[in-house]
């Protein structure tokens, strides 16, 4: 009722609200979930760790040998020429290994001069030459040059020493990587077998959605064939149905004031006697000389005075005997026949285009199913299922090669690190015998065994150097220009994308393709697409149908532009046509109900009278409570007759609670759910603003049967084309979410980058950057041979005996004694004077 009212307004507003156009709501959004994705496990990025910062030192170190752009143009002449254009354009070619080239020519000359250098100094110190003929000037800083020597030695010694760690743990790391090989192929060959399994699920499930947008569809189309009354309706008939409703739950409630106010007053007779005659029982019970005699006692005396003042209390509280109702009989629900029989007329008048309609839904849901069965996905993935699975088995086949290969590599990496091992190995021994054996106070020719031992590791350390050096630089100069190529013409373009660049040169691999993809896949070479454009796609997990360009083979949005939205079903809804020329919204004996219930005699009910008597209750005590109390008073007398009569009454007090005061309490529930309706009622205010809504509503009905009757065609040919407007935005929502689900999440294509990005970090990140690595190590190292062998051979003679020895000082010229017949017989004779 209080919900009628806040909805109600007078009738001025009404039929203002009557003249404003309809309006009705956008079309929902539709929620087709998610498309059921699989998961992809393979992380293709490679972070290398601690070896990363020698990485970065190699990336460096070529950058300066090499700084010149990726020669994209001549690598395009290359590949169109099938290297043919070499001839032509070796300026260029060579202009963009001019550092390379340097390079390359410092290690020929490295391997060329070092054996040379070295066969003629083997040679001059076996004719007692540079330094072979056993004898030395001591100079007064001879101690300085040593130290100097040795300090100098040392150091190059640990260049040479990080030089050869360095290619030992590239060594080490290309032969750890070569492990993950088989982690990254099976991760890889995981995920394309993911990708064949899933991509079906998810077509059916993109079919499967159409139902979604059909049922609503149909929902719709069942919601716009009922009667306004039953949906958003106009202003008039919803102010009848909200009137309706009010007078029912009044009727409602004033009918239960009635029923209730019969019992409770038949209860309250039958109560009011049985209290009195228990009233007075008890007092004659309380007259027994048990409560007054001399010999009584005196407890049992006060007990029996408390229990006869309190007998007053027990007697009924509310008095419905002089509530009485008149009102005039109230009939609300006949006389509305023809308004609560309007839908059935239009659902029977519009039954066959709701049901041609559902027919077409149907059958679009067929057409879309039958094309994509007919599209052979199935066919196709199982195919590509098998040739995975082979490939797989053809990759496995080779891994013992593989680690066969590595291990080969990895021995032979070894061997050349040894060589150098072996060469600071001389020296380090050399550096300690010669220190720890070196006797300042000894002359060159009595130095002791370990002085001498130490010597001679250092210039079998020179010798060795001699002999493998030239080997180490060779080695270095073929892995440098290998891996250094590899680095600058794949590496670094493919990450910065110029690989892509070049691949994707218009017609580069057949002179009549402008886009080689294209043409081989589809024979349309104009199409947008290309390697990078592929490869970039699927690096964002986009669907393969857009990253393949698909639309040229199986063309969703045009297929669901001329499938879904046929003419058929704008025809069909156009179709609708309602003759409500022979609807009554309200016969006459409705109009009269309306009438008599605002007339029907509500405000001559007592309601003060009727609320104030049901809120004093039925008794004026708790009749439970009182026989509790009373049987607790009983339990303090002494055994006899007394006290068993009282017990007695007790039981019938409790009886009387339960057989008559309970039913009572039972029924005065209902009486409070009508109050709120009853307190409104029974107001003045609402009296007035009743029959005013019963007036208004009376102009209402006129007013809308008359629009109903001229001109009830015009408007619903109007809000079915709005309805038609709606329904067809199911159908936008449905393809526009297809488009995007294929574009994005149908079969993501991220698999295929991650199998080139595999390749490049297995190329580029395991063997290239390990390989490097492992050239720049040993290439340093070998570099440093060179200072290694001019201090170690200056150095040995420090810690070799010599055969003749002589001191020069600045103004005292002295010559030492020298043993020859007996240490060493093929000493000379002592110097001449011109060489003091």
């Amino acid at each position: 009722m209080l919900r009628s009212i806040r909805s109600s307004g007078t009738s001025g507003e009404l039929q203002q609200e009557d003249t404003e156009p309809r309006r009705l709501p956008p079309p929902g959004k539709l929620d087709f979930g998610y498309v059921p994705a699989g998961v992809y496990e393979t992380l293709a990025h490679y972070e290398p760790g601690p070896i990363g910062i020698l990485f970065h030192l190699v990336h460096a170190f070529l950058h300066a040998v090499q700084p010149n752009a990726f020669p994209h143009d001549l690598m395009v002449k290359l590949a169109k020429d099938k290297f043919g254009a070499i001839q032509t354009e070796y300026q260029k070619a060579i202009y963009y290994e001019i550092g390379f080239l340097v390079c390359a020519a410092v290690g020929l000359m490295f391997i060329v001069l070092v054996p040379i250098v070295g066969l003629f100094f083997c040679m001059c110190r076996c004719c007692d030459n540079c330094g072979g003929e056993m004898h030395q000037r001591q100079r007064k800083n001879a101690d300085c040059r040593r130290g100097l020597l040795g300090t100098l030695l040392f150091s190059t010694s640990l260049v040479i020493t990080i030089g050869v760690l360095c290619a030992y743990a590239a060594n080490q790391n290309l032969s750890s990587q070569v492990k993950n090989i088989r982690r990254l192929v099976n991760s890889n060959m995981r995920d394309l077998h993911t990708f064949a399994n899933d991509t079906p699920t998810q077509i059916d499930y993109l079919i499967s959605q159409y139902a979604t947008a059909k049922n609503k569809v149909i929902y719709d189309l069942d919601t716009i064939m009922i009667f306004p009354h039953q949906q958003p309706n106009p202003p008039p008939l919803s102010s009848v149905f909200c009137l309706i409703s009010a007078m029912r739950e009044t009727k409602e409630a004033l009918e239960n004031v009635s029923v209730s106010l019969v019992v409770l007053q038949e209860g309250a007779g039958k109560l009011n006697f049985n209290l009195s005659q228990v009233r007075n029982r008890i007092n004659r019970t309380l007259n027994d000389p048990g409560c007054h005699d001399e010999e009584s006692d005196a407890t049992t005396a006060q007990l029996c005075n408390n229990i006869r003042l309190s007998l007053s209390q027990l007697q009924i509280s509310a008095n419905f005997t002089r509530v009485q109702t008149k009102s005039k009989k109230l009939f609300i629900s006949q006389g509305f026949s023809s308004l609560n029989d309007t839908p059935h007329v239009v659902i029977e008048q519009t039954r066959s285009v709701v049901n041609n309609v559902q027919n077409l839904m149907d059958g679009i849901g067929n057409n879309i199913s039958s094309f994509s069965k007919g599209f052979p996905v199935q066919t196709c993935l199982s195919n590509f299922t098998i040739f995975i699975s082979h490939a797989h088995a053809k990759i496995e086949d080779y891994y013992p090669e593989i680690d066969k290969m590595d291990f080969y590599r990895w021995i032979g990496c070894i061997t050349l690190c040894c060589m150098v091992v072996l060469v600071l190995a001389f020296n380090y021994l050399g550096l300690l015998c010669g220190t720890l054996g070196y006797d300042k106070h000894a002359s060159p020719t009595t130095r002791g065994c370990i002085s001498n031992t130490g010597g001679t590791l250092l210039m079998a350390g020179v010798g060795f150097s001699l002999i493998f050096s030239w080997v180490l630089m060779g080695v270095v100069t073929v892995l440098f220009l290998a891996g250094g190529n590899m680095e600058k013409l794949i590496c670094e373009p493919f990450q910065t994308k110029e690989l892509f660049k070049v691949v994707d040169t218009p017609y580069l691999i057949q002179p009549e393709w402008r886009n080689f993809i294209p043409g081989y896949l589809y024979n349309d070479s104009h199409l947008e697409l290309t390697a990078e454009s592929l490869y970039s796609t699927c690096k964002q997990n986009r669907g393969i149908y857009s990253a393949m360009r698909l639309d040229k083979v199986f063309n969703i949005s045009s297929f669901l532009n001329t499938t879904v939205f046929t003419k058929d079903v704008v025809g069909q809804l156009d179709n609708v046509k309602i003759d409500l020329r022979g609807i009554i919204l309200l016969e006459a004996e409705g109009k009269q109900n309306l009438r008599d219930f605002s007339e029907a005699g509500l405000s001559e009910i007592n309601y003060a009278d009727y609320l104030e008597e049901v809120n004093k209750g039925v008794t004026a005590v708790d009749v439970l409570s009182f026989a509790k109390e009373l049987e607790s008073q009983t339990d303090l007398m002494p055994r006899g007759a007394l006290q068993a009569s009282l017990k007695a009454h007790v039981g019938t007090l409790q009886q009387i609670h339960r057989q008559q005061i309970v039913p009572m309490e039972q029924a005065m529930p209902l009486n409070l759910q009508s109050r709120p309706y009853l307190i409104i009622t029974s107001s003045k205010l609402f009296l007035h603003f009743l029959q005013n809504k019963v007036i208004a509503v009376l102009d209402a009905i006129e007013a809308a049967q008359y629009l109903i009757s001229q001109n009830a065609t015009f408007l619903i040919h109007r809000e079915t084309r709005k309805y038609t407007a709606t329904i067809i935005g199911y159908f936008h929502q449905y393809i526009e979410w297809v488009k995007t689900s294929l574009a994005l999440e149908v079969a993501p294509c991220k698999p295929f980058s991650n199998i080139l990005d595999t390749a490049e970090i297995m190329t580029c990140g395991f063997l290239v950057d390990s390989m490097n690595t492992f050239w720049m190590g040993l290439g340093c190292s070998t570099l440093f041979l060179l200072p290694s062998i001019i201090l170690a051979v200056k150095l040995a003679k420090y810690y070799l005996v010599a055969h003749i020895a002589y001191f020069i000082f600045k103004f005292i010229k002295i010559v030492p004694t020298y043993d020859t017949m007996n240490r060493f017989p093929r000493a000379s004779a002592p110097p001449r004077h011109i060489d003091w």
